[in-house]
């Protein structure tokens, strides 16, 4: 099938006047559901359509139905269209008008929507319901968008009758064990996961040339948005040229990734890139390249579907807020549903989360986001959808809702979905989509009882749990995860028991040190970092204009921001620029320090750049617990500045409070931020916005022509992107000095013949880790140190370490991406007791080395290696370095107590195999200390889910025998696996 874009030219956005004040989603603990597989369809072209002169009304008629499944045409070359849509391809092989069959259209749902002058295809729930699935009305409206797509894929082979039966049983037993093959629409990409994508296709096509194949093969069959927004760094900040000279500095640094990207925009069909500078791939997608309700062309028709993705980064689940279906995936996966393969998944289990009431004055999005994330997590939502219901929505501006949504990771879901009802109608016009595909969007949903209206009865879930918005306070969340929500008025104290109990700091809060060359000192508690950054606050203008009235209010009283911060403002879009500028607010956010450092993700994904060199040494020289402050959506360990041990996640206006006070030693609800020019000491409340103040600003300043204006050119870029050199060929020109883009040896020596899978003999233990290990642990994105393994070879090629630039830029050169596996500068490997860093002992010697060097001698050696793991690990980011890096270094095997969604599926699809302990057993229980040898036993002919034998053989000679689940859960996993991977697969399969 084709994955056609939206069609239309570029899709004007208008924009609607702006809804109030932020009124915010209440949390509901919901599980995600597991997501395999990624699915691609051929991406149709988008064809002119012609206007039937139908009336708008959405009268629905049956059609002569076409087979769903089709043969997917390569996409044309994408160039500038300026819509959110997908490059227009070449018109779809047409298929003939089939009537209902075994292969397609079982439940007659194939039928006709008339909207305006135009008429559409579309797959009807109603028409379903009545031949056959009585009762899907009650179903939760994000299994109505995956059972949409299975009547609509039903070809008899990947999607049968059975599994669309499956969806309609799920309402009597409100969870299922059916596997379904799913297809998004299209891939989001950002460039630190999309590069190395884009360089496995590049391989992909030569070893396809090298096995007879044509390379032509490879190519993207569904739209592909990759978005920059990964690479600027805070390198320059607190001036009004930091943005000029960090997009100076990131174009040096990147140079060579971005003529990479500039080749992969002109060889591959239906894949477009959004340039540097413009802003977060998920604030794109939401103002810009999502539709809500997309559309294709078959033939002579326009098929009408719900809009949904599958993106290379973990928070593409913001888009859930505006009803599109979507969650993050590995690169891996990612490349997989480009070229064809679908989602394979479970049928999840729908936790509702019903939200009541509306914020309290003074609270924020971020507040509720951060409690709704406490509650989530304690109730356990891995591998669910968590979707939002109740009269709370009434109260929630679609930003809100995409503040929640954004944050789905962090609660542990597969995805938090809110349905299409007015609001999201709201956004759309107010964004600048055109009349006509918000016209279909709403016809659509309501034609399919997807439009969620304020007396809709209640879908039925799997479970639920509840929050009353008006319950919200105001909250940060810290020190040291996202789910960890403390009240503003408990932050002292948290950070004070966090010093003493996790940093092993007691009696020491008072400690100060001087600065070199400074009239300040500096503590413990200090913030050193104070960042407006990240998609998931800097979408939301309500939290914005809230920080920028912050920052006026405290300007007129004479505060001014302690010395020793670092601030910063990197926001998400363009326009955001717009409207602080409009409003004026800009110039006192540029008064207190927050000048515009960039349009990407910078502090949050850990690029916040070198703290001031003095600064830097009082913290490290003294071992100081220094703070940051952040409006992002992660704080792991060692994530935001390798200077930086306590982070706090906290709304705009709430980053600003922080910078002003200078210290998390300070409760901000009791004690002064500072004192006034007028000698007297102001608080918070001095400074803080009503409600009705921020709601006011935003209709004032925020406009649809903003969105329109901006998004008008957004694939064209700016004198810099325009001057990145082009160079052409059907195959990639690998250059052998590159630092940045390498020739990955994946498909080296690759038969078209299967190798047996066989059982791990004799393994040595690479390493012991503890709970919680995230792929931040696994493969950290930050600073290479010097004196690392990454570090030297990069020495070794004449790389100054001026020029290092951070891990996750460099993750198209396996050589350095090898080496920088495990080597988070917080990873404890509880092999070697009270060591940080990513070390491990090479036995039987008991050598203490670096985990490369160790995993480099034992493949001389011919010894495979096994990982041993508490609970939750693999957990943040969809990090598919952190499965790349884990097979390249031998690892046959990760035993653990349990696995995050993605990092599990990334494992098997590089041929890594996933096992987990049942019950009470763990390494602590079996006593290891890694000295001993393990082999597995059973993975010769195993079937999904099915138990193997882990036999432990400990140094003193005796033996013990455990029992493990076996997580590869699929068939299509297991196939991905006996081949090696998952592009293994898809190659052997291209080439034959």
């Amino acid at each position: 099938m084709k994955a056609a874009a939206p069609k239309k030219a570029a899709p004007a956005k208008k924009p609607a006047a702006k809804k109030a004040a932020p009124k915010k989603a209440a949390p509901k603990a919901a599980k995600k559901p597991v997501a395999k597989k990624v699915a691609a369809k051929a991406a149709p072209k988008a064809a002119p359509k012609k206007a039937a002169p139908k009336k708008a009304a959405p009268a629905t008629k049956p059609v002569a139905k076409k087979v769903a499944a089709k043969s997917a045409p390569k996409a044309a070359p994408k160039k500038a269209a300026p819509a959110a849509k997908p490059a227009a391809k070449k018109p779809a092989a047409k298929k003939p008008a089939a009537k209902k069959t075994a292969a397609g259209n079982s439940f007659g749902a194939r039928q006709t929507l008339k909207v305006g002058k135009r008429t559409y295809t579309y797959y009807s729930l109603k028409i379903a319901e009545k031949n056959g699935l009585s009762g899907i009305a009650r179903l939760p409206y994000s299994l109505k968008v995956l059972l949409e797509n299975l009547l609509r894929f039903e070809d008899g082979r990947t999607v049968s009758a059975d599994d669309i039966r499956a969806v309609k049983k799920w309402l009597k037993d409100r969870t299922s064990d059916r596997e379904i093959a799913y297809r998004p629409a299209r891939v989001l990409m950002q460039d630190f996961t999309g590069v190395p994508a884009v360089v496995d296709l590049a391989a992909m096509r030569d070893a396809v040339k090298n096995l007879g194949g044509d390379p032509k093969k490879i190519n993207p069959l569904v739209p592909v948005d990759l978005v920059i927004d990964h690479s600027v760094m805070v390198d320059k900040f607190g001036t009004s040229s930091a943005f000029k000279e960090n997009v100076d500095i990131e174009y040096e640094r990147n140079i060579e990734r971005y003529e990479f990207l500039r080749w992969g925009s002109k060889a591959f069909n239906n894949f477009r890139v959004v340039p540097p500078g413009t802003g977060i791939c998920h604030q794109v997608n939401l103002e810009y390249l999502a539709q809500t309700v997309w559309t294709k062309t078959e033939g002579k028709e326009e098929i009408a579907y719900p809009d949904t993705c599958v993106g290379t980064d973990s928070h593409t689940t913001m888009v859930n807020g505006l009803a599109v279906l979507g969650w993050g995936v590995g690169g891996i996966e990612a490349e997989a549903a480009m070229l064809g393969q679908p989602v394979s998944m479970l049928i999840p289990e729908v936790i509702g989360f019903k939200l009541t009431g509306k914020l309290a004055e003074g609270v924020t999005a971020t507040d509720m986001v951060l409690t709704v994330t406490e509650m989530l997590r304690k109730k356990g939502v891995v591998g669910k959808f968590v979707e939002y219901f109740g009269n709370g929505l009434d109260h929630l501006t679609l930003e809100d809702r995409a503040t929640i949504a954004n944050m789905a990771p962090e609660y542990g879901a597969t995805c938090g979905f809110f349905p299409i009802d007015g609001e999201t109608i709201r956004f759309l016009r107010a964004t600048g989509r055109s009349d006509e595909r918000v016209a279909l969007v709403e016809a659509y949903a309501k034609a399919q009882g997807m439009f969620r209206e304020t007396n809709t009865p209640d879908p039925v879930f799997t479970d639920t749990l509840e929050l009353d918005l008006s319950t919200v306070v105001p909250s940060l969340a810290g020190p040291k995860r996202p789910q960890d929500r403390v009240s503003l008025t408990n932050v002292k104290e948290n950070y004070l028991a966090a010093l003493e109990k996790d940093f092993g700091k007691p009696g020491q809060a008072k400690t100060r040190v001087a600065v070199e060359g400074k009239d300040f000192d500096l503590g413990h508690g200090d913030v050193v970092i104070a960042a407006i950054t990240s998609c998931t606050n800097t979408s939301n203008p309500n939290v914005l204009v809230a920080a920028g009235l912050v920052a006026r209010n405290a300007r007129r009283l004479g505060l001014k921001v302690k010395p020793w911060v670092k601030t910063s403002l990197a926001p998400g879009s363009q326009v955001v620029t717009d409207y602080l500028t409009q409003s004026g607010l800009q110039d006192d956010l540029d008064a207190m320090g927050f000048n515009l450092v960039g349009y990407g993700c910078t502090t949050c994904i850990g690029n916040s750049g070198p703290l001031p060199t003095e600064i830097s040494q009082a913290i490290n020289k003294n071992d100081l617990v220094a703070s940051a402050v952040l409006s992002g959506n992660r704080n792991f360990e060692g994530r935001v500045s390798p200077d930086v041990k306590a982070n706090y996640l906290a709304s705009p206006p709430l980053v600003v409070a922080y910078a002003l006070a200078g210290s998390t030693q300070i409760d901000l609800t009791k004690e002064p931020l500072g004192t006034g020019s007028n000698g007297q000491p102001v608080y918070l409340k001095d400074i803080w916005p009503t409600t009705q103040e921020v709601a006011e600003t935003v209709r004032s300043c925020v406009t649809p022509e903003m969105f329109r204006k901006r998004y008008a050119n957004v694939f064209d870029g700016d004198a810099h992107w325009q001057a990145v050199k082009l160079t052409g060929g059907l195959t990639y020109d690998w250059d052998a000095d590159s630092t940045y883009v390498q020739n990955p040896p994946y498909f080296e020596n690759l038969s078209k013949e299967l190798t047996p899978i066989t059982n791990v003999k004799d393994a040595r233990i690479l390493g012991l880790f503890a709970d919680s290990i995230t792929t931040d642990h696994i493969s950290p994105a930050g600073n290479i140190k010097v004196q690392s393994p990454a570090g030297s070879y990069l020495n070794s090629k004449q790389v100054g370490a001026q020029d290092f630039n951070s891990y996750g830029a460099r993750r198209g050169n396996h050589e350095v991406m090898m080496r920088g596996t495990f080597a988070n500068i917080r990873i404890k490997n509880q092999m070697l007791k009270g060591i940080e860093g990513g070390l491990t002992k090479l036995e039987p010697e008991g050598t203490q080395m670096p985990i490369y060097d160790a995993a480099m001698e034992y493949k001389r050696r011919g010894t495979p290696l096994v990982i041993f793991a508490g609970k939750e690990y693999g957990t943040g980011s969809s990090r598919d370095w952190a499965a790349k890096g884990t097979m390249l270094l031998g690892v046959k095997a990760v035993i653990a107590q349990s696995f995050e969604r993605i990092h599990r599926s990334n494992l098997v699809g590089m041929g890594v195999a996933p096992l987990q302990f049942i019950g009470d057993d763990s390494w602590q229980s079996l006593g290891l200390d890694g000295s001993e040898t393990v082999t597995i036993e059973g993975l010769e002919g195993v079937k999904p889910r099915a138990k193997v034998k882990a036999v432990i053989t400990y140094t003193d000679g005796t033996k013990k025998v455990v029992d493990l689940l076996c997580r590869i859960d699929t068939q299509d996993e297991l196939d991905y696996y006996a081949n090696g991977g998952i592009l293994q697969y898809v190659l052997r399969h291209l080439a034959a």
